[in-house]
C-alpha cells in the first residue's frame, strides 16, 4: 500500500537547498507538490533520498549460508531485501558472478538467482535490479550469452577477468586452488587445467569481446568493466560501448574515465575502512578530486550510508553532495532518472535517519514502507 502522508518537523535534503526543515508529502508512490493526507510529526528525524546501490553482491549470504545452493532461492532473495532495507537501499543492483569459479558463481547458479529474483519482484518493496558479472575467458559461452540475458532480464552487464595470469603464464598453481576447486565441484588438478586451458585463449578475447558488447549494446544492455588499472584498458572497454568503470584500481585509470566522460564506480567499503583492502587507489582521494560519480556496497550493505556520512563528517564534500553519491549519482549511472532527489514528481524513495543516532529509522520505496523500526512507528501510526 503506498502511503498519503504529509512528514513535518523534520530537517529534509532539498534539491539545490541543502539540509533544512521543511514538509514532504508523498502521495500514490511519488513525492508531492503540496501537502496531502495526515500530518506525520518526524522532529528529530533526517529526511534523504533513498539509496541506490548500483552493485553488491552481500545477498550472496542470504541465498548460500552454507557451501551449496539453499533449496528455497526465493526466501533467499526476500532476506537480502530485508537487509536492505534496514540498510536504507530502495533500489538494489544486485551483482551475481558467471565465472569459471563454479559453485555460487557458476552458470548453474546464476541462472537460479536470476530466477528466483524474477519471481519474487511482485512481493519485494525494494526495486531489484540483476546484473552479471562475465569472466571474460569463458569463450565458449558467448554465443548463448546475449539470449541469457534476454531470457533472465538482466540489463546490466559487468565484464571481468578474475584468471591469475602471471601465475598461469609461469606454469605456477595460483593460491588456495585446492579451496576454489572444491567450491566449484572439482579436483585441483582439473580445476588446474581448466585455468590453464582458459588462460591459453587469452589472444582470442579481444575479438570475441568486440562481437559480444556490439551484440549486447543492440539489446539496449548497459555496460561495464571491473577494476581499470591502465588509461588504455579503459580506452579500450570504451570503443565497445562499455561506459561504466566499476571500482578502477588506479588514479589513472580513474582519470581516464572521466576525462572521456564516462561514469566511475568506487567501494563504500573502501571510504569506511579508509583504503583499499586490495591496496588500490584510496576512493577518499579519487573522490575529493572529483573522480567519483557514484559509491556502491560492493560487499557491504551497511556502508553507503556510512560512507556518505564520513565524507561529510570530514569535510570532504557537504552532506547533500555526499549523499548524492549514494543518491542522485548512482540513478543517474543507471538511467533512473525518476528517483534520486526528493523533488516533486519523483519516487517517493526515501531513507528516514534518527538525527542524534544517524541510524535508518524507516524506509520508504515507491511510497511504501519496507523497514521501519523503533519509535518512528508510532509517529506513523497516530
Amino acid at each position: 500500500m503506498t502511503l498519503n502522508l504529509t512528514f513535518c518537523g523534520a530537517d529534509v535534503l532539498v534539491p539545490d537547498a541543502g539540509i533544512v526543515r521543511a514538509d514532504l508529502a508523498i502521495s500514490n508512490g511519488v513525492v508531492a507538490d503540496g501537502p496531502v493526507g495526515r500530518r506525520v510529526d518526524l522532529t528529530g528525524y533526517v529526511v534523504l533520498p533513498g539509496i541506490v546501490d548500483l552493485h553488491g553482491d552481500g545477498f550472496e549470504r542470504h541465498l548460500a549460508p552454507r557451501r551449496g545452493a539453499m533449496k528455497q532461492m526465493d526466501e533467499g532473495v526476500l532476506s537480502a531485501e530485508a537487509e536492505l532495507a534496514a540498510n536504507g537501499i530502495t533500489t538494489a543492483v544486485l551483482a551475481q558472478f558467471y565465472s569459471w569459479e563454479g559453485g555460487l558463481r557458476g552458470p548453474d547458479f546464476a541462472a537460479q538467482v536470476f530466477r528466483a529474483i524474477a519471481a519474487v519482484r511482485e512481493q519485494v518493496v525494494t526495486d531489484l535490479i540483476p546484473q552479471l558479472r562475465f569472466e571474460t575467458h569463458l569463450l565458449d559461452d558467448y554465443a548463448a550469452l546475449p539470449a541469457r540475458v534476454a531470457e533472465w532480464g538482466v540489463p546490466y552487464v559487468v565484464f571481468n577477468d578474475h584468471l591469475p595470469h602471471d601465475r598461469l603464464a609461469e606454469g605456477r598453481k595460483p593460491p588456495r586452488l585446492t579451496g576454489q576447486a572444491l567450491k566449484a565441484g572439482r579436483s585441483p588438478e582439473a580445476h588446474f587445467e581448466l585455468l590453464q586451458t582458459l588462460h591459453a585463449r587469452t589472444s582470442e578475447v579481444p575479438a570475441a569481446l568486440d562481437a559480444l558488447c556490439d551484440r549486447l549494446a543492440g539489446l539496449g544492455v548497459r555496460m561495464g568493466s571491473h577494476d581499470d588499472a591502465l588509461a588504455g584498458t579503459r580506452q579500450i572497454w570504451r570503443a565497445r560501448g562499455v561506459h561504466i568503470a566499476e571500482f578502477p584500481e588506479t588514479l589513472e585509470a580513474a582519470e581516464a574515465a572521466k576525462a572521456a566522460g564516462d561514469s566511475v564506480i568506487l567501494g563504500s567499503p573502501n571510504v569506511v575502512r579508509g583504503g583499499s583492502h586490495k591496496g588500490n587507489a584510496s576512493a577518499v582521494d579519487l573522490i575529493a578530486m572529483g573522480y567519483c560519480d557514484a559509491l556502491a556496497s560492493d560487499y557491504h550493505y551497511p556502508s553507503p550510508r556510512r560512507a556518505a556520512l564520513m565524507l561529510a563528517d570530514a569535510g570532504v564534500l557537504d552532506l547533500a553532495s555526499a549523499w548524492a553519491l549514494i543518491s542522485e549519482g548512482p540513478a543517474r549511472v543507471l538511467g533512473l532518472e525518476d528517483r534520486g532527489r526528493l523533488e516533486a514528481g519523483r519516487r517517493a524513495d526515501l531513507v528516514i535517519l534518527d538525527a542524534n543516532t544517524r541510524r535508518v529509522a524507516a524506509t520508504l520505496s515507491g511510497g511504501r514502507v519496507s523497514h521501519m523500526a523503533g519509535e518512528i512507528a508510532g509517529r506513523f501510526l497516530g
